[in-house]
């Protein structure tokens, strides 16, 4: 949120609810806040957990298929050691 925003959105409480109930709508901004930003890094450690996963079974066929076209190449070059 820019400043002009966040001073809408103060200008707007105060008209409402009055002064008394800035420090109790900060609060729960701020828990909400936190809740969020909680969950997206929950996510995000989700998401590396399971990219992490494949990156390393990619790993694993590149290397078995690296190690085939070795003995391949060695089959068919016996002499090129």
């Amino acid at each position: 949120m820019s400043g002009s925003e966040i001073l809408v959105v103060v200008a707007a409480i105060l008209l409402l609810f009055g002064a008394k109930s800035i420090p109790e709508f900060a609060r729960f901004f701020n828990k909400g806040m936190r809740e969020l930003k909680k969950a997206t890094s929950e996510i995000q450690k989700e998401i590396e957990g399971y990219t992490a996963d494949i990156s390393d079974e990619i790993s694993d066929i590149k290397s078995n298929l690296n190690k085939e076209i070795k003995n391949i190449d060695d089959e068919i070059n016996p002499n090129s050691k």
